[in-house]
C-alpha cells in the first residue's frame, strides 16, 4: 500500500512542497509514496512548481483506509474529514502540537523552526539521501515563503543554514531575489474575489471550544488593498456567519513595512481587543512587527478564549 504525503486544507507553498519532497525521500528509502493535496494551488505555489517543472500533487480529500504521512499541520481542523478512518503513519510539522491522535505508534518529526521543509531536509540528511536539484529548489522556495525571506520571528538559524545549503544544490545563488519575485506573485490581488482572497491562506482553529478562522495575505505593498478592503471586511463577516465561527481574522501583511493590518469579524470583538490590548477602529487595527500568524497571533488570541 502506498503512503500518501499530504498537507493541510487550503494548502500553501510549504504544505505542497513538503508533500512532494517527503514523497521523494520515502520512495528513495523504499517506502512507496504519492504526494497529494487537499485543495487548489495559490499563485505563489503555482509559480514555484512551474519554475522547477513540477506538476501539482494529486487532489485528494478522502483517506479512509489509506496510509497517510501528514505534513505541515497536526490540528484536526486542517485535516481531511475522514482523518479518524485513515492510517496516520507519520507527522512532519513546525507548528504547535494539535489534536490528531492515532491508535498505533507513528513517526514524528516536529521542530520549532520556520518551515516544514527545513525539517524534511533534516530527514534527508538523517537517511543520507541526495536531494535532486529541482527538489532542492522547491524546498528552498517554501522556506523563503514561510520565513518571509528570513524576516519572520519564526525564522531560525537552522532555516537560514538550510536555505544556503539548498541554494547550492539547486544552483540559485541569489535566493533573496527569487524570494522577492515570489512575493510579487503573491501580491496579485486585483481581479480576485474577496472570498478567494480570504481562502488563499486560511486556517481554522478550535480555541477552547470556540471556532476561530485566521487568514493571511502577504504583499509587498499594503496599498494594494486600498480599493478592496471594505469588500474584504464584508465578506469576512459573511464567511464567519456561514461557518458558525466565533471570530474570523484576516491579516494583511506588508513584508516591507514589517507589520500587519488585521481585519476582524467577531460575535464578541472584546475577546480580540483583550488578547492584543488594542481598540479596533471600524473592525481594523495595525499591528507593527506582526508577520507571523503562528507566533504572533495564535499564542495571544487562544488564551483569551479560556
Amino acid at each position: 500500500m502506498a503512503i500518501y504525503t499530504c498537507g493541510h486544507t487550503t494548502p500553501d507553498s510549504d504544505s505542497i512542497c513538503s508533500a512532494i519532497s517527503l514523497a521523494y525521500l520515502l520512495n528513495e528509502i523504499k517506502r512507496e509514496a504519492i504526494p497529494a493535496r487537499q485543495g487548489e494551488l495559490n499563485p505563489e505555489t503555482e509559480f514555484i512548481l512551474n519554475k522547477f517543472s513540477f506538476k501539482a500533487p494529486i487532489l485528494k480529500t478522502q483517506f479512509k483506509g489509506e496510509e497517510l504521512f501528514i505534513t505541515d499541520y497536526s490540528d484536526k481542523g486542517q485535516a481531511p474529514k475522514d482523518i479518524d478512518e485513515a492510517i496516520v503513519v507519520g507527522i512532519v510539522d513546525h507548528h504547535k502540537l494539535g489534536d490528531i491522535t492515532t491508535s498505533t505508534p507513528l513517526e514524528c518529526w516536529i521542530r520549532p523552526v520556520g518551515c516544514t521543509n527545513t525539517i524534511v531536509k533534516e530527514m534527508y540528511d538523517y537517511h543520507r539521501v541526495k536531494i535532486p536539484k529541482n527538489i532542492a529548489g522547491i524546498m528552498m522556495c517554501a522556506i523563503l515563503s514561510d520565513t518571509v525571506i528570513f524576516k519572520s520571528p519564526t525564522c531560525t538559524n537552522i532555516d537560514i543554514k538550510t536555505v544556503r545549503e539548498l541554494s547550492k544544490i539547486c544552483g540559485i545563488e541569489d535566493f533573496g531575489a527569487l524570494g522577492m519575485e515570489m512575493f510579487k506573485v503573491k501580491s496579485q490581488v486585483q481581479g480576485v474575489s474577496s472570498r478567494d482572497l480570504i481562502l488563499r491562506d486560511y486556517k481554522p482553529f478550535d480555541m477552547f471550544g470556540s471556532a476561530v478562522g485566521i487568514a493571511q495575505l502577504e504583499v509587498v505593498d499594503l496599498s494594494l488593498f486600498d480599493d478592496v478592503k471594505e469588500g474584504l471586511l464584508k465578506e469576512l463577516e459573511a464567511f464567519r456567519v456561514e461557518n458558525h465561527l466565533h471570530t474570523a481574522c484576516l491579516l494583511l501583511t506588508d513584508i516591507i513595512k514589517e507589520g500587519s493590518e488585521v481585519l476582524v469579524s467577531s460575535s464578541n470583538i472584546e475577546v480580540f481587543e483583550k488578547a492584543f490590548e488594542v481598540k479596533l477602529e471600524n473592525n481594523k487595527v495595525w499591528l507593527q512587527g506582526c508577520l507571523s500568524r503562528k507566533k504572533q497571533i495564535i499564542p495571544f488570541l487562544e488564551p483569551a478564549f479560556k
